[in-house]
């Protein structure tokens, strides 16, 4: 029997990216309605 594997990895040497992120995520809910946002809405992807 062959087994095989696939494995994807990601790393980020850095948090700056994510605290980016969170501060755009931040700046994007001021003011709207309450509701359920998720990142597509705040990258504008949808």
């Amino acid at each position: 029997m062959s087994r095989t594997n696939q494995e994807i990895t990601h790393r980020a040497h850095s948090r700056d990216t994510f605290a980016k992120g969170a501060i755009k995520a931040a700046k994007f809910v001021v003011g709207k309605p309450a509701g359920l946002y998720d990142m597509r809405d705040v990258l504008g992807i949808k």
